[in-house]
């Protein structure tokens, strides 16, 4: 099933000489996909790299102007995908932007590119944040109807990308399963060293529970033998 994501038209707005763009995103949101499907559209010339690429990282592991000139010549875009995988990306693409003229630059990450503050201090004034969530109601072609008959499904079961091309339910359920154990708390548990997944796993099921009610952060912890800080601190990840 084709969705077009309304991000895509926004990305010709942002898209800037000397400014960074940040498409910021959880992990299978359909960031490669969305960038995939605006390069095909690009009417200028691009160099794409890919951030988990070890040969990316020697690319621009010298930080001179006199590298990443010989590396962008030719082209007036830089794409980097899953940019939080470089080390100190922050201060390579302010180098980039500061000294190259004319450049564009376009990077993805997951959430934990913003959280980590990777792109931070260095790029302050020099970028431009653009949030790719989930599927909304508003990019899919369907009637009234159609919208209700499938509510309930997707109330359970969100609007992965991905979630569209399984017809059953129990694979649905799978692959939720999957991306949460897979993706989402390993960056959770990376980011902030936490040691102890059982206790996320508990506090999300205890949320879970509680849609619609006032939560005490107090009574969470108790709940869980952890203070209220760190239940705060806990959600504030989340």
């Amino acid at each position: 099933m084709e969705i077009n994501r309304s991000q895509e038209k926004e990305l010709n707005k942002l898209l800037m000489p000397q400014k960074v763009t940040l498409l910021l995103g959880a992990r299978r949101v359909g960031k490669s996909i969305l960038i995939e499907n605006f390069l095909e559209k690009y009417k200028g010339s691009f160099l794409l790299l890919n951030g988990e690429d070890e040969d990316t990282h020697e690319l621009l592991a010298k930080r001179t102007t006199a590298n990443y000139k010989r590396l962008l010549n030719g082209y007036d875009l830089l794409v980097i995908d899953e940019a939080q995988a470089i080390p100190e990306i922050g201060k390579k693409l302010k180098l980039i932007v500061d000294t190259i003229k004319g450049v564009k630059v376009l990077v993805t990450g997951s959430s934990a590119f913003d959280l980590l503050n990777v792109s931070g201090e260095p790029l302050t004034g020099r970028s431009n944040t653009l949030n790719l969530y989930p599927i909304w109601q508003g990019e899919l072609k369907e009637n009234l109807l159609q919208a209700k008959q499938n509510l309930d499904e997707r109330l359970i079961y969100g609007s992965y990308p991905e979630l569209w091309q399984y017809d059953k339910l129990e694979d649905k359920k799978r692959y939720l399963s999957e991306l949460v154990n897979a993706y989402l708390l390993k960056d959770i548990l990376i980011l902030d060293g936490i040691r102890s997944p059982s206790v996320i796993f508990n506090l999300l099921k205890m949320i879970a529970y509680q849609i619609g009610k006032e939560v005490s952060y107090n009574e969470l912890g108790t709940a869980l033998g952890i203070s209220k800080n760190t239940v705060e601190k806990y959600l504030n990840l989340l």
